[in-house]
């Protein structure tokens, strides 16, 4: 087992920026993960181990929902919470943020934000206790940045829908015990609805051979003519805004969390430059891995100041989903670069479960293409400023 000596990087004292209760919430996940994942998350990555058992310990941490309104299992907090909560988790590995992250954003937030009084009360204390474990069903293997052109379809047969088709690449489905999936209806109009675990043509097979996100539980959703009752769909949303919607939110938690990648991958290259000696010094006394340290921490500095912003206007409901974007792709970019130069300062040593370095490179390949590959966010950042849509 390795030790988890890690030391968060502030270098504009903007812990200075949060609350009381921010770094109470931040300290008590950090804690959490220091002594429950960090331990085991190279066993686990090595042997593509979901650790299951620790999802009714998130809930009871309160990871699942912390900002759906309490009265429905959730915590009720604000964004910059939420942020702190994905950076803490990610910061040891973008698997166990994606268990959180799909539980809280993608299955109990349409729940809540779409769904009706009785969807809200019969799913979401189960969702944000861990009892159930939920999966976003959106992508497919012919509609992934190009949700609109899914085949998913549902058919009207009385008091339920007959439900069709398949996704891929979905988290959490091999254990899943619903699935929020999006599908059009006869008259091609994308619609929302639980999908649970039992319901006859429902399968879940799991995705094997991944060299990414390898504690995480990667599968498909298949849906033979699955009957699902009218109760299970949405009353409130139509349209691709429901499922972009949920996709906002969770973008907002990977530009928290990918930042926790930025920032471990720099805490591990300075305590290993300042302790590996070649040429008779420190490794860190050279002018070349001081430049990289010196770009590493004022890349995440700058992170830093963008997502904690992106927090405020949130918690202010001014938040735009074009601003999320920039901040989903920003994160995952100073990730991916950070944890490459880091992975050349610590040597051979950077290639072994030693260190989180080569299972942070290959994690942060998924993170940079889920939820909005990195191009297609330059694509929303740059019809934003013009005004002019370069999709089609």
């Amino acid at each position: 087992m390795s030790q988890d000596l890690y030391q968060h990087p502030d270098y504009y004292l903007l812990d200075e920026l949060l609350t009381d209760e921010h770094k109470l919430i931040r300290d008590t996940v950090r804690a959490w993960i220091k002594k429950e994942v960090s331990p085991n998350i190279e066993e686990w990555a090595q042997d593509c181990h979901f650790p299951k058992h620790l999802v009714p310990q998130m809930g009871e941490l309160g990871v699942f929902g912390p900002t759906v309104p309490v009265e429905y299992g959730g915590g009720g907090l604000d964004y910059i919470s939420y942020g702190l909560m994905m950076q803490e988790i990610e910061r040891c590995d973008s698997g166990m943020r994606s268990t959180a992250s799909v539980q809280g954003s993608l299955v109990m937030y349409p729940i809540y934000a779409y769904g009706s009084e009785e969807q809200r009360k019969k799913y979401l204390p189960k969702l944000a206790s861990g009892e159930w474990l939920g999966c976003f069903g959106l992508t497919e293997p012919d509609a992934g940045s190009n949700p609109d052109g899914m085949l998913s379809n549902i058919k009207d047969a009385d008091d339920h829908v007959i439900l069709n088709g398949s996704k891929m690449w979905i988290s959490n489905s091999p254990f899943a015990d619903v699935a929020v999936v999006w599908a059009k209806d006869e008259e091609g109009i994308i619609r929302g609805m639980v999908v649970e675990r039992g319901m006859e043509g429902f399968t879940t097979p799991e995705i094997h051979n991944k060299w990414s996100l390898r504690a995480s539980c990667t599968g498909e959703l298949v849906f033979d003519n699955v009957k699902v009752p009218k109760e299970n769909i949405f009353p409130n949303v139509k349209g691709l805004k429901g499922p972009l919607g949920c996709l906002t939110k969770a973008r907002f938690g990977i530009a928290w969390g990918a930042l926790g990648v930025a920032m471990d991958c720099y805490d591990s290259a300075l305590r290993y430059t300042k302790q590996r000696e070649q040429f008779g010094k420190p490794i860190a006394g050279f002018q070349l891995q001081q430049k990289k340290l010196a770009e590493m921490i004022t890349e995440i500095t700058k992170g830093q100041l963008l997502v904690w912003r992106l927090g405020v206007l949130m918690n202010e409901g001014k938040a735009t989903p074009q601003q999320v974007s920039m901040a989903k792709r920003n994160s995952c970019e100073i990730a991916l670069n950070i944890a490459r130069d880091a992975r050349q300062m610590h040597g051979g040593m950077g290639i072994t479960g030693e260190y989180p370095i080569m299972r942070h490179m290959m994690n942060m390949e998924s993170v940079v293409t889920y939820e909005g590959t990195h191009d297609i966010h330059l694509l929303i950042t740059g019809m934003d400023v013009t005004g002019i849509n370069a999709f089609k």
